[in-house]
């Protein structure tokens, strides 16, 4: 991916351990849910209600993902993982702080509970639980060592970028062995043969032999009911696509179907990220990170962070002060595809009414809108002995890696 600044760089290691990776997440009414600080509900902005059938929280925990961290905390109260919310994700290599909620759980037993690594930092009863989305953004705080940075160096490129850097989906959007686009396009296409093996049998970043050999194998042998002898059990979603092709060789719709739902939908919607991505790039490259005549765009809420509500056309508002260039995260239902979202649908040989997949509809997508240069607020850096922390906010759905490109060289 393209950088946005032309300055060297500095050098230097990120996530060496948990504490390198501050993510305090930021609540909807501007709040900032500053480490090992109590919160209440008023602090939020949310209503409390003792008769209320939802636990809402605030969640601190280090090295911990979230969907495992909750699942703990839900079967300790009584529930299961179903019951339980959370208004964004945060990296399992981190410290992190996030709103979630329970159904059916008591804020007062959810504040007694002893988790390694997990703390309740503010726990109320309330009508309603938190919804994905329901956040503002981040507040990051990132230690970069063994590093040659400079005060000097920081700002050069603080400077160049002047408050925005390319908005690129991280590489978390495509899977750990990033092939979850080609497995997206292929569903998409409706090629589900192509999207099972590629899911099967891709090797590409695999670290054990286990698992390359199990992959190499079955691509060779094409027998799903012998893999099921050599392929390891900690591949269990591998497992389960196998486990159902053993007794149904060719029906390759249905085996990925056996997969969770929001599993394959990240697959799809790493085809949509991908689009986004090859968008913001091009438009880079020619230096387009302010509006154009007939671009989208979106004017700043009162925090700085790009307000999605005020989407507006370019050429029909060309009096009012264009701030945010804004880009489709493509779907069936997306409206005014620009010259350079049309040119990548061609080019991959797809069209957005693609998105709406006959065979699997529960894979759909609608289609979105996302900033394709993103603003970044209350920046600050600090240098001591060969060791540079970075603090910034970033809005919800920004990846703090990919501003950190922009200062870190490989």
């Amino acid at each position: 991916m393209l950088r946005m600044a032309s300055s060297r760089g500095i050098s230097g290691k990120i996530k060496e351990m948990p504490e390198d990776f501050v993510v305090e997440e930021i609540a909807k009414n501007g709040k900032v849910l500053t480490l090992n600080e109590r919160v209440s509900s008023d602090a939020v902005g949310m209503h409390a209600s003792q008769a209320g059938k939802f636990s809402v929280f605030v969640m601190q925990k280090k090295d911990w993902n979230t969907i495992q961290a909750l699942k703990v905390l839900a079967k300790k109260a009584g529930r299961g993982i179903k019951s339980t919310a959370f208004a964004g994700t945060k990296d399992r290599a981190s410290v992190s702080t996030q709103i979630c909620s329970i159904f059916g759980a008591r804020a007062d037993r959810l504040a007694t509970l002893h988790v390694k690594d997990i703390a309740i930092n503010g726990a109320w009863q309330s009508d309603t639980g938190v919804e994905l989305g329901d956040l503002l953004g981040n507040r990051f705080t990132l230690t970069i060592k063994e590093s040659d940075a400079t005060q000097s160096s920081i700002h050069a490129i603080e400077k160049e970028l002047n408050g925005l850097f390319p908005n690129y989906f991280g590489e978390q959007r495509f899977g750990y062995r990033g092939n979850n686009f080609e497995i997206g396009l292929a569903i998409i296409k409706g090629e589900f043969e192509k999207a099972a093996m590629e899911f099967l049998t891709n090797t590409n970043n695999e670290r054990n032999l286990d698992s390359i050999e199990a992959r190499e194998r079955l691509s060779k042998e094409l027998d799903f009911k012998a893999a099921l002898d050599y392929f390891p059990q900690y591949l269990k979603y591998e497992r389960i696509v196998l486990e159902y092709l053993a007794k149904y060789p060719t029906d390759y719709a249905n085996a990925i179907r056996r997969l969770p739902r929001q599993l394959s939908l990240m697959m799809v919607h790493s085809v949509e990220g991908y689009i986004f991505n090859e968008e913001v790039e091009a438009r880079l490259g020619v230096h387009e990170i302010k509006p154009g005549s007939d671009d989208l765009f979106c004017n700043p809420d009162m925090h700085g962070f790009p307000n999605l509500s005020t989407i507006k056309n370019a050429k029909e508002a060309k009096h009012e002060h264009a701030s945010f260039l804004v880009g489709n995260i493509i779907g069936y239902d997306s409206e005014a595809l620009n010259e350079a979202e049309k040119e990548i649908l061609e080019r991959m040989n797809i069209t957005k009414e693609m998105f709406k997949i006959q065979s699997m509809p529960e894979l759909s997508c609608r289609g979105n809108y996302r900033v394709l240069f993103a603003p970044y607020t209350g920046f600050s850096s600090h240098v001591s002995d060969n060791s540079a922390v970075l603090s910034f906010s970033l809005p919800a759905g920004s990846y703090a890696t990919v501003l950190l490109n922009e200062f870190v060289r490989d």
